[in-house]
């Protein structure tokens, strides 16, 4: 079994579950090349009718500062992925902000992610569902080594700059993804053999993946062979 179907089927039970629940499904998606194989496929048959689009809500881990049409853009690149493919309404689709400077972005996602939640100043939310990658120098969401915003304690999204394009980005916080129910890494490929490594098994990393610890959800890692290849075998969740 693929990757993408993994984390499709996933994305499929979770909603289903969500929605069974309390009636919606809030998840928050990432960029990068490994999960846009999985969006891909929650475009097709058999995902495309059996998750439950109409109570889906659709959020953003992170997005560059970047025009919808540049190929960096995760929204842009989600929205050729499956997001003009499935029955979501518009009104369900949350992107991040970028036609305005990022730190009025940053702000207007804050209210956005407050209307929807119905949450209080004091009182972070609960996403469902949070799809995550990693980097190979460890970062994950947009949330790099050595910045202040692995310190952030209080907003639920900030600006920062780095990466590859090195533009201003919008991020999740740590204390905003750490209280989602359920987290899914996603990492493929030896390249990031190593860094899963330092990130999985030594226990005085502080790389910034080692701090996605929820309070009261779960945490999967959902990984390749050849990611996986440096791991122990009771280290990963599911091998694929």
């Amino acid at each position: 079994m693929s990757l993408a179907r993994r984390g499709s089927e996933i994305f499929s039970k979770a909603a289903k579950k969500s929605v069974e629940t309390r009636g919606r499904f809030s998840v928050a998606i990432s960029g990068g090349s490994t999960p846009r194989d999985m969006h891909g496929m929650l475009g097709k048959e058999p995902f495309r009718s059996n998750i439950l689009w109409e109570n889906t809500d659709i959020f953003w881990v992170d997005e560059r500062c970047v025009p919808e049409n540049d190929p960096t853009n995760n929204y842009g690149a989600a929205k050729k992925d499956f997001l003009d493919r499935v029955p979501v309404s518009k009104a369900q689709i949350y992107p991040m902000p970028i036609d305005v400077s990022p730190e009025r972005g940053a702000v207007l996602y804050h209210q956005e992610l407050t209307n929807f939640f119905k949450s209080k100043e004091d009182e972070f939310p609960s996403f469902d569902l949070i799809f995550l990658g990693i980097g190979t120098d460890g970062h994950t969401a947009s949330l790099f080594p050595g910045q202040i915003a692995l310190k952030e304690k209080q907003k639920w999204v900030v600006v920062v700059k780095g990466g590859n394009p090195n533009v201003s980005r919008l991020t999740m916080t740590y204390p905003l993804l750490n209280r989602a129910k359920r987290i899914v890494f996603i990492a493929s490929g030896r390249e990031k053999a190593r860094i899963l490594k330092a990130v999985l098994e030594n226990t005085e990393s502080r790389l910034p993946a080692c701090m996605i610890v929820p309070l009261t959800g779960e945490i999967i890692w959902l990984l390749d062979q050849e990611a996986a290849s440096l791991l122990s075998r009771e280290t990963v969740d599911e091998v694929v």
